[in-house]
Formats: C-alpha cells, sequence, structure tokens
C-alpha cells in the first residue's frame, strides 16, 4: 500500500492514503541504518510504500519503503549537534514566520532559515506577523527587510490577526501548494494558522512574561488540508538555529546574491572576508549586496569555523 506521512511523533507516523485513510505506522528496523547522521529517518511528506501488520488487528502498519525525495529542509538536531534533524519533504514552498516584537526578530535568524531552504531552491515567503503592533520604527525597519529579500527574489508580506491584514493574501498564496510552516516560538504561527483555517483550531500560548520569549506549542510535525486546496506542514517552533553540518563554501554557495558574483572573484576558495580581488567584498561596498546579508554571512562562517575547530582539536 502507499500513502503520504501526515503526522510524525518520533517512533509512529500517521500515513494517509490515497483513499484518504490514515493508518498508524512504526519503521521496519533496516530504515533506521539507512543515514546514521538523521535523528528521524522519515519526514512527513514523505512518499512510503507500507504494509499492514497481521497480529496488530489490522488497523496498525510497518513502512518498507520511503520514495526519493524532490526536495527536503533539514537543520542541526538541536539535542544532537552532530546530526540532522528532518522537517519536511516534497513541498513546493516554506512559510517563514517572524515579528518585530514579542518576540522581538534576531537579526540574522532569516538568513540562518534560507540556508536550510537554498540548497533545493525551496521559495520562500517571509511573513512580518502582529503587524498592528509596530511602532513607526518597527515599521521602518520592516520596509527595509521587506526591500532588501524582494530584491534577491523572496516574496515579503505583512500580516495580522487582529485586524486580518495580509490575511487574505497569504491564503491565495498557499492555495493548492503544499507550504511549510516555520518560525521562532512565540510569533503567532499557530493563531495565524488558525485565522486562515478556523476549523483547524491550532493550540496557541501566550508569550513569556518571564522570559519574553515564545513557549513551544507544536512538538511535533503534521500535514493539515486546507479547505481551499493545498496542505500546510506545521512545524515545531525554533529557538535558535545551529549549522555544525555545514563548511564555509556550503555557506556562501547558499548565499544566492553571492553565487553568481563570486564567479569573478580571483581564487575559487575564496571566504569573501580579506581575500585581494574578491568581487563579493567589492559588491558589498559598491551597494550591490546588502551590508546586512554580508553581516549575516560573516557571522554564519566565523561559527562554522568556530565548531570545525573545536570537533578537530577539542576543548584543550
Amino acid at each position: 500500500m502507499k500513502g503520504i506521512v501526515v503526522k510524525s511523533t518520533g517512533s509512529w507516523y500517521h500515513v494517509k492514503t490515497h483513499e484518504s485513510a490514515i493508518i498508524e505506522c512504526r519503521t521496519a528496523g533496516k530504515l533506521k541504518l539507512d543515514d546514521k547522521k538523521l535523528t528521524n529517518p522519515i519526514a512527513v511528506g514523505d512518499e512510503v510504500d507500507f504494509e499492514m501488520e497481521s497480529d496488530a488487528g489490522g488497523n496498525k502498519g510497518i513502512i518498507k519503503h520511503i520514495a526519493p525525495r524532490r526536495n527536503y529542509v533539514v537543520r542541526q538536531s538541536p539535542r544532537k549537534k552532530h546530526q540532522l534533524h528532518l522537517l519536511a519533504s516534497n513541498i513546493d514552498q516554506a512559510l517563514l514566520i517572524v515579528t518585530m516584537r514579542e518576540p522581538n526578530l534576531k537579526l540574522g535568524f532569516i538568513d540562518r532559515f534560507l540556508i536550510m531552504t537554498e540548497p533545493y531552491s525551496i521559495p520562500v515567503i517571509i511573513v512580518f506577523n502582529k503587524y498592528d503592533l509596530y511602532s513607526d520604527d518597527e515599521i521602518s525597519h520592516y520596509s527595509i527587510l521587506n526591500e532588501l529579500y524582494t530584491k534577491i527574489g523572496h516574496r515579503v508580506i505583512h500580516t495580522s490577526t487582529i485586524t486580518l491584514e495580509g490575511i487574505n493574501e497569504l491564503s491565495i498564496l498557499l492555495k493548492d501548494k503544499t507550504t511549510m510552516v516555520a518560525g521562532q516560538s512565540g510569533v503567532g504561527k499557530s493563531t495565524l494558522v488558525n485565522c486562515i483555517e478556523p476549523d483547524l483550531n491550532l493550540k496557541t500560548e501566550e508569550i513569556s512574561d518571564f522570559s519574553g520569549k515564545g513557549q513551544h506549542t507544536t512538538t511535533f510535525a503534521q500535514m493539515y488540508d486546507l479547505s481551499g486546496g493545498g496542505s500546510i506542514i506545521d512545524t515545531p517552533g525554533i529557538k535558535s538555529l545551529s549549522f555544525t553540518h555545514l563548511e564555509i563554501m556550503d555557506v556562501a554557495h547558499n548565499f544566492r546574491e553571492f553565487f553568481k558574483i563570486s564567479e569573478k572573484c580571483r581564487f575559487s576558495n575564496c571566504t569573501h572576508r580579506n581575500e585581494p580581488c574578491c568581487a563579493i567584498t567589492k559588491a558589498v561596498n559598491d551597494g550591490e549586496i546588502n551590508y546586512l546579508r554580508y553581516q549575516s554571512y560573516l557571522s554564519l562562517i566565523e561559527e562554522v569555523e568556530d565548531q570545525n575547530y573545536w570537533e578537530r582539536h577539542g576543548d584543550v
């Protein structure tokens, strides 16, 4: 039998058949050995073959095979830094929800997320939520970021579940697409999804008064059908993103506006810092590449270098 994984709880997976039946499945033991670097061998969105368990009363299955993925989004495991965690697979686009306040946007977080989607050229819609709360300064800052990310090819919109600004535009963008929804904890992800699709009634939480940070409301990935066509894959809130599994060139190649210009660098392995005849630093100085993006790049490669150093030499 064939189906699509619509929910992952770690050890069990809910598989939706072509007849829309939901079968609770576990993996065959050998699947867990296919990729030792993954904390989870199967992602929501995976197309799988499964068999019904003969001794489980006919209502549970065993996943035997995962079809080749046309794309996937993977992050470093927040608990096991040497392993990767699959967030979703076979998606048409990703929806990154951020906000300028409650919680405040950390500069560079958007760029870190784009590092995960760029390898497969997955389109990303960047949504600035809670727009009704923004001060004049925050609206000005939003306008700068809107121009920055629109210029490099991403769709940017702002939304409010209070005034309903941007909700209809977002609904249209989701129609007939499979969309992975992601964001930092507390940005209003579940509230925004509920506003678009009220019947889902996803659980929501308030911002913690003590820390000023969001609290996790989604603890595992799950796919939901949209009444207007298409589906979303809701993923757990992201507190931070690290990339110990990357090398410097991985970062450089996945800053999309760097890639073409870097062909003009004197050295093929240019890290775009202090090397002579670097086309990227020239483009930054000329205003062709945004300085904020360049600063994010420098921060990321410094982090990758530091982590790789301690991997090689240990904490001595």
